[in-house]
């Protein structure tokens, strides 16, 4: 049962792997922005970390552990996971640094510099100590490396996130709102089987299938769960007609009657008596065109649809 679980969390690790690296190409090729630059990077390090230093780990134990002692193979697999560590480290770089463009800055080169300096200076130490076997078992030790900076940089980058806006925005605040803490608790939620786990296969796969799953959020997010108003100029659907803005948003007939008079100026009273229905179904309305426009006030259901599509024609009537 155990080896069908393996190949299960195996696949589904390629696959994760696969589509996050997919939606972020497919996000830089769209925009041309450092952002996806550094979200495509991230991947490809995070996922780098992942074969080679934990299913890695699972290659080296079942194919090594019946041709050599206890104690050599633990000082093998710890040596082993200690030089996929490099990856971790860029991994947490490009997340910091995604972080920081989503809010509009930039980390500085010296930023850069201590950040990589005093992480590889930590992977020397662990290395010496590995070599001159100074640590019982060295997979205890990298473990707990591990959930200390994960959580550490992951409560990072929700920070930067959750920072004031410089300049133009690249999500909106709800959206920040959103992915600050989701960071937050998929960085922790990753570590809580480490922190149980000492040899059991079934807490070792449980955390592979977090680990993979977790690092696929933000290319998810951004792909699906947003519209991405610093680029909307850019996108080749602009000057839409009013209708196609409408469909691409599935905004149903009677909704989109709303939009339009929302954008003529007119208030859900106003709204309400020209369209003969009831002050509480122009408010069901109007909040399902908020969910499916993501967006949270008139003010910005307008610019959406200044920004998008032509000025809606009165209705007939009007």
């Amino acid at each position: 049962m155990l080896k069908y679980l393996v190949y299960l969390d195996l696949v589904l690790s390629v696959a994760l792997t696969a589509g996050g690296i997919i939606l972020s190409t497919r996000l830089r090729n769209k925009y041309r922005s450092d952002v996806f630059s550094t979200l495509i990077y991230y991947q490809v390090f995070i996922s780098a970390f992942g074969f080679y230093g934990l299913w890695g780990q699972v290659v080296v134990q079942t194919f090594l552990s019946t041709y050599i002692s206890a104690e050599l193979l633990l000082r093998f697999t710890g040596i082993a996971l200690l030089l996929g560590l490099p990856f971790l480290v860029f991994a947490w770089l490009m997340l910091i640094q995604l972080a920081a463009l989503l809010s509009g800055r930039k980390i500085s080169g010296w930023t850069v510099f201590s950040f990589l300096f005093g992480n590889f200076t930590i992977l020397v130490v662990i290395g010496y100590f590995i070599a001159n076997k100074k640590i019982a078992d060295p997979r205890v030790f990298i473990r707990d490396y591990y959930i200390l900076m994960n959580v550490i940089w992951s409560l990072l980058a929700s920070y930067l996130i959750h920072l004031p806006i410089i300049g133009k925005a690249t999500i909106y605040e709800y959206d920040r709102r959103i992915i600050a803490p989701t960071i937050s608790i998929i960085g922790i939620s990753q570590c809580i089987p480490l922190v149980f786990y000492t040899s059991q296969p079934w807490l070792g796969l449980i955390f592979i299938f977090a680990f993979f799953t977790g690092n696929t959020f933000l290319p998810i997010y951004l792909s699906y769960g947003t519209v991405l108003p610093a680029f909307a100029k850019q996108e080749p659907s602009q000057n839409l007609s009013f209708e196609e803005f409408c469909k691409k948003f599935e905004v149903s007939a009677r909704e989109s009657d709303i939009v339009r008079e929302i954008c003529n100026g007119l208030s859900n009273k106003e709204i309400s008596e020209k369209l003969f229905i009831s002050l509480q179904t122009v408010k069901d309305h109007t909040h399902r065109i908020y969910i499916k426009t993501n967006v949270k006030s008139r003010a910005q259901l307008m610019n959406l649809v200044k920004e998008e599509a032509d000025p809606p024609a009165p209705l007939k009537g009007g």
